[in-house]
């Protein structure tokens, strides 16, 4: 039966208490520990009931409740001085953004997109790693200032909840989200109607009304298509994250990509940047281009690079199943229109996400479109940098790899969202409180050395305390939701021991991640789990994607050795990964394991949430452990542990067993015995000093302030820049750019380097110097359009150039398409086989990057 009308019902706060609403529904309150008790203090069992959700709290706390809260002159002060806190944090305390880059006269806007953002575990709209890298990125764009806005899709139900059957294999459960018991609000226009917009894949309109959450002083604009105008088709659109097929997912990222940049046109927002977190909203960059050939009257081409300068890449896998792939026929029947709207034939339109333009078979690719479109794009750590020039060399061929235009900034966490209360008021206590506002301050954590060693262990064994009992509550809800005995519930109350070294390993459960390399040898693991007077245990938990059969089997190869009585009270898995689970852990662990097959782990992020807490890290050298261990100085104190030396492998069994032989030895030789080495007041001296060095090393680096400060000085503010110069004056600049690109391709297959002028080079020594000349050949084009650069370096014992300096030519001879070019004063810095090259590259002042696809001479 349906409504003949629906009305909203909000809750009935006593007049001292109406404040509560707006903390409620800003999620500052997510990073915020004072708030959090605030909320908690009128009912904790309630909040953990709610689900951590300060707006269904306050709909469902009992009235009594509230007037007691409103009587309590303890209470009202707590709550004035948190209302005070939130009131000073959103005018803009004096914050980054303001102090070192506000003095501009234009202010630049930038639109974060992204599929899926992790800003609390009430707002279910992610998945894992990439999601809360989201949320934390606008978390910290919020604290420094930054001006952000976010755009994403705000899912019926989310990504799912897991449970184990009998079995031990996985199994999905789908809750849809209670959008008006959520800390989000309908964005309204003047007239009060909620602000829509309207696409029209394959040909039909469909229309989304606009969300809005705030997160700080950060808005996040979220699109819903369950709508009653849209058909039952099209109201599943923004249904489940990551869910149906091919062809959903096409529609949710137009939905997404050219949905969300018609969105802020219609919120009368008007970015200078635009940055794509992922290739799933790859399309924006289409849109862009599409409306400012519609409102500046250019060109595609002039568009194209008006558009290009503005965009902003960041890709996340270097896993080839991560990275989405759509048919030419499903792309014809989303795009064929739209291709001739932009005014492109469509072969060309398909081109664009195609590594081989020409090849007819290849699938469109939304990271080649994404990367052929953006003026800047990064990588998400220092080793996922050098594997995705690699990756996506042919985009760029005969680019040498390290000059790929694919750049790296490295993934950090938000720390007040992840570090423990006991813990951030131990930081206030001997770090200051400027570490909550500069995290990226070396100096600041080297503090940390002031912090006694037994308070900082005892503080952590606290947190070890709470997730043991919090894993028992857990470990007895699951076996309850199986149907399990009484006993058997009870005998839950025994597992883990808070006195016992714990291992926590929690994430996705793909292939390539190795969640069980722990367990390939069982007997040996059951030796190290029950060592008399030495014993560990292990905390697994995570999801794998609903489609992963294997992942599937992992978690179930898990459970069924936990089964076991050797494992029993030793190897728990603990069901429905999500951020409360998460926070337990990396507050809670004394070692967080990560064991992912090098070199496919783009960056990792979970090891940097342990390690703010104090925990050590037990990893593979990839993604950011293989940055963070490099970084450290041989002589000083260890930050954790390496499993391996970062070795390269070809067979992944000979991998696997090589590396689950050194992940043992770390056990056996140093990590148990570190642990257990103790002084007469019980304090592991050698741990704790690794504590120490893990906290003051790598706290600076890996922390989204640091990460989003670059962002926006390396990638934001230089987009910006170059985006208001060419824009200027109806976009003269694009459009003369756009000329001269067309004369240059035009022109480029004429050019070649004839000859080199001079004798054979003999007795060269370290430091002395020689001189190369070269005539180029450069047909229509002239020196002003080209640079011409020797290029000098090692020769391999392949016979390849390799550790290469480009050292910059003179013209000083032309005779008609003739030129000649000299280096002089070129030296050698090391002794051995040495030899040179010559390369041609396109030169224009308004270029991003002198890599332009398909525009390199070699000699």
């Amino acid at each position: 039966m349906k409504p003949i009308r629906t009305f909203q019902v909000t809750p009935s706060l006593p007049a001292a208490l109406e404040r509560l609403v707006d903390l409620a529904y800003n999620l500052r309150w997510a990073w915020n520990h004072d708030t959090i008790e605030l909320f908690r203090r009128l009912d904790s069992d309630l909040w953990e009931a709610c689900g951590h959700n300060p707006v269904r709290m306050l709909g469902a706390v009992e009235q009594g409740k509230l007037e007691i809260a409103a009587a309590d002159d303890a209470y009202l002060a707590h709550l004035d001085r948190v209302a005070q806190n939130f009131a000073r944090y959103m005018a803009g305390e004096p914050h980054w953004f303001r102090r070192c880059h506000a003095k501009k006269d234009d202010c630049p806007l930038i639109a974060y997109f992204s599929a899926e953002f992790g800003l609390t575990e009430c707002l279910s709209i992610f998945a894992g790693g990439l999601g809360i890298l989201a949320g934390d990125h606008l978390k910290s764009a919020s604290d420094l200032g930054v001006p952000l806005v976010g755009v994403g899709l705000l899912y019926q139900q989310g990504y799912f909840s897991q449970y184990l059957n009998e079995a031990g294999l996985q199994r999905e459960e789908y809750d849809d989200n209670d959008f008006h018991n959520l800390p989000l609000r309908l964005e309204r226009g003047a007239d009060g109607r909620p602000v829509s917009v309207v696409i029209r894949p394959a040909g039909r309109n469909v229309t989304a009304q606009v969300w809005r959450v705030a997160a700080g002083r950060v808005p996040l604009y979220l699109l819903d298509t369950n709508l009653a105008v849209n058909t039952p088709e099209d109201r599943d659109i923004t249904d489940q994250l990551y869910g149906g097929d091919k062809e959903m997912r096409i529609k949710q990222e137009i939905l997404l990509g050219i949905g969300g940049y018609r969105a802020l046109e219609v919120l009368g927002l008007e970015p200078t940047v635009f940055h794509m977190n992922e290739g799933h909203s790859a399309f924006l960059g289409l849109e862009r281009v599409k409306r400012l050939k519609e409102r500046q009257g250019m060109s595609l081409a002039e568009a194209r690079e008006l558009a290009s300068s503005s965009l902003v890449f960041t890709t996340h896998t270097p896993v080839e199943a991560g990275h989405d792939y759509f048919p030419a026929d499903l792309m014809a029947r989303y795009f064929s229109d739209y291709a001739e709207q932009l005014g492109t034939p469509f072969q060309d339109f398909l081109a664009l996400g195609r590594q081989n333009p020409s090849n007819d078979k290849e699938d469109f690719c939304m990271t080649v479109l994404a990367l052929r479109l953006a003026a800047h794009s990064n990588a998400v750590s220092k080793l996922h940098g050098v594997v995705s020039r690699k990756m996506w060399s042919a985009l760029w061929a005969g680019v040498p790899e390290e000059e790929i235009p694919i750049q790296h900034v490295t993934n950090g966490v938000h720390f007040r969202s992840w570090i423990s209360a006991e813990m951030n008021e131990l930081y206030d206590r001997y770090l200051g409180p400027k570490w909550r506002e500069e995290p990226a301050d070396w100096a600041l954590w080297k503090r940390v050395e002031q912090i006694p060693s037994e308070e900082l262990w005892r503080t952590h064994e606290r947190r070890r305390d709470r997730l043991v009992a919090f894993a028992r509550r857990r470990l007895k809800e699951q076996l309850k939701r199986r149907g399990r005995s009484a006993t058997e519930v009870e005998i839950a109350d025994e597992v883990l021991d808070s006195q016992v070294l714990t291992i926590g390993f929690a994430r996705r459960f793909a292939t390539y991640k190795r969640a069980t390399l722990l367990l390939k040898n069982p007997e040996r693991l059951e030796k190290i789990l029950n060592a008399p007077g030495r014993p560990v245990q292990v905390i697994f938990a995570g999801k794998a994607h609903p489609r992963d059969d294997a992942g599937k089997e992992l978690i179930k190869k898990i459970v069924e050795l936990a089964r076991q009585p050797a494992f029993r009270r030793r190897l728990v898995f603990l069901e429905n990964y999500d951020l409360a689970v998460a926070r337990y852990l990396v507050q809670g662990v004394d070692v967080w394991l990560n064991t992912p097959r090098r070199p496919q782990e783009a960056s990792g992020t979970s090891g940097m949430k342990a390690a703010a807490n104090g925990v050590l890290n037990l990893s593979t050298l990839d993604g950011w452990w293989d940055e963070a261990w490099r970084t450290i100085d041989d002589h000083q104190t260890p930050i954790g542990w390496a499993i391996g030396r970062g070795e390269d492998y070809t067979d992944t069994e000979e991998q696997d067993q090589v590396e689950a032989d050194a992940l043992y030895d770390q056990l056996e030789l140093d990590v148990v015995p570190t642990f257990y080495e103790r002084r007469g007041n019980g304090v592991p001296r050698k741990w704790v000093d690794r504590m120490k060095s893990s906290i003051g090393n790598l706290c600076s680096t890996f922390n989204t302030h640091r990460m989003v400060r670059e962002y926006t000085e390396q990638h934001y503010l230089p987009a910006d820049a170059i985006y208001r110069k060419l824009a200027a004056e109806g976009g003269a600049k694009a459009r003369a750019l756009a000329r001269w690109k067309a004369r240059l391709f035009a022109n480029w297959p004429q050019v070649n380097v004839e000859s080199v002028d001079g004798a054979p080079l003999d007795g060269v020594t370290v430091s002395s110097a020689f001189q190369a000349r070269i005539w180029v050949h450069l047909g229509a084009l002239t020196p002003a359009d080209v640079t011409v650069q020797l290029y000098l370096g090692r020769v391999s014992t392949e016979g390849e150039l390799v550790d290469g300096d480009a050292i910059p030519m003179r013209a000083v001879q032309s005779e008609g398409a003739r030129h000649l070019y000299e280096a002089k004063e070129v030296s050698c810095r090391a002794s051995g086989l040495h030899g040179y090259t010559v390369r041609v590259l396109p030169r224009h002042e308004d270029l991003v990057t002198p890599f332009l696809p398909g525009c390199i001479a070699w000699a």
